[in-house]
């Protein structure tokens, strides 16, 4: 494992009330040294290792050698192509009662707290590859980048199993969502101070992020802290930034972070690609035996993942 100078869920909060987050830390975020992962390494034990050092410490960390290096750029211009189209063309797709499809600038807003009513981005949700969902925007490069990026996701959980004493096919996570995002650079008076994405922590097992450059993205490790301290996630060419997300937190019991985290406005367009995995609707999710003792009982009941 490697080091560039580069919150979980309610389930696990001990600070704030359910539906408030502390006072946020203004200005520019502090440095931050994210581990990053080798998937090429041959030493699987040694790379499981680091895995769940950074799941514990940050719930983030980086991946290279992850198999989309080449797939990446073709996904933003893909990306650029949709979102250039006029609002028009874009609401034709307006999001269905699943998420899936196109969401306008202002319609999101990640932070309940927030006096803002929505999140300064537009995105494109694309779920599981089938034909009832074959949006016109299903280019061969997102199906394969959907591919590849699944294919991806498995080797990291496999890892993540390894890391926690199981069986490494123990994480079974079919479902995949596929989400592109566009930040334009422009804002309004009225949106001074509000967030490309406002803090939050993401609800399935694994998050995959791909950007383009462009800064913004933040986390936070300590969200019961007041104030918050937000820290820079900075790009690294050709990797790949993953997050836990808030069932694998809870599947822990809290061992493994699912992190705060925002997009702070630049004043620059960005894009990025998030792909989210998901457990099977029907899969019953309780505390793993390695992560719970006498001295560290299950912190909540089992639970449905829907």
């Amino acid at each position: 494992m490697r080091t560039a100078a580069a919150a979980g869920n309610r389930f696990c909060t001990r600070g704030c009330a359910a539906g408030s987050w502390p006072e946020m830390a203004a200005g520019a975020g502090e440095s931050l040294g994210l581990p990053v992962v080798d998937l090429a390494s041959s030493d699987l034990g040694a790379t499981a290792k680091s895995v769940r050092k950074a799941c514990v410490e940050y719930g983030f960390f980086y991946v290279v050698n992850h198999g989309a290096e080449g797939l990446v750029e073709k996904v933003f211009a893909e990306s650029s192509k949709f979102f250039e189209q006029q609002l028009g063309e874009k609401m034709a797709l307006l999001r269905n009662r699943n998420y899936l499809g196109y969401t306008p600038r202002g319609a999101d807003n990640l932070d309940a707290s927030s006096k803002f009513t929505g999140d300064l981005n537009e995105n494109f949700c694309i779920g599981p590859i089938r034909k009832e969902e074959n949006f016109p925007c299903w280019k061969e490069t997102l199906k394969l980048y959907h591919e590849t990026a699944l294919a991806t996701g498995k080797r990291i959980l496999s890892l993540i199993a390894l890391s926690l004493n199981l069986d490494a096919e123990f994480f079974d996570c079919p479902v995949a969502f596929l989400r592109l995002l566009h930040y334009p650079g422009e804002a309004n008076e009225s949106d001074d101070g509000n967030y490309g994405a406002s803090a939050h922590s993401d609800y399935g097992i694994l998050t995959l992020l791909a950007t383009d450059g462009t800064p913004g993205l933040q986390i936070c490790r300590e969200k019961d802290r007041c104030p918050q301290i937000w820290e820079d996630v900075h790009h690294i060419e050709g990797a790949l930034i993953v997050n836990i997300g808030d069932l694998l937190q809870r599947w822990t019991n809290c061992v493994f972070r699912s992190t705060l985290h925002r997009v702070v406005a630049v004043g620059k367009e960005r894009y990025s690609v998030a792909f989210f995995l998901h457990t099977n609707p029907d899969l019953v999710v309780q505390c793993l035996e390695s992560c719970c003792s006498e001295a560290c009982p299950p912190r909540g009941d089992q639970i449905y993942f829907v």
